[in-house]
């Protein structure tokens, strides 16, 4: 015999845990970027008082490290924050849903 009530819960049981999988994921993600975070602060640190210890600011090389890490540190927090929906993960499972669901669409038509 065949239980709609059965399908609904199990239906609505993976969605939960799929809700739950993402948010673990963005969590991780957070806490990836603010180790980053705390590195590039520690190691920029490190090499501007290098740089001043070496040259007294005559010539400031170590913004160029600080500008390229920070490009990718800008990146990764628009991924870790999703601030950029076309980096997020649940932004690919909706584009693969609305593929699906078109192509599902034209063979039905051609059907």
């Amino acid at each position: 015999m065949f239980n709609s009530n059965k399908i609904i819960m199990d239906y609505k049981n993976n969605d939960r845990e799929n809700k739950y999988l993402r948010a673990k994921d963005q969590v991780a993600e957070i806490k990836k970027f603010y180790m980053s975070l705390f590195f590039y602060i520690i190691f920029i640190s490190f090499l501007a008082g290098f740089n001043y210890y070496t040259n007294e600011w005559r010539y400031m090389w170590f913004l160029w490290a600080a500008m390229g890490w920070g490009i990718g540190l800008t990146f990764q927090a628009f991924k870790a924050f999703k601030w950029a929906p076309f980096m997020a993960k649940d932004w690919e499972e909706r584009k693969i849903k609305e593929l699906m669901d078109e192509e599902e669409e034209t063979q039905d038509k051609w059907s």
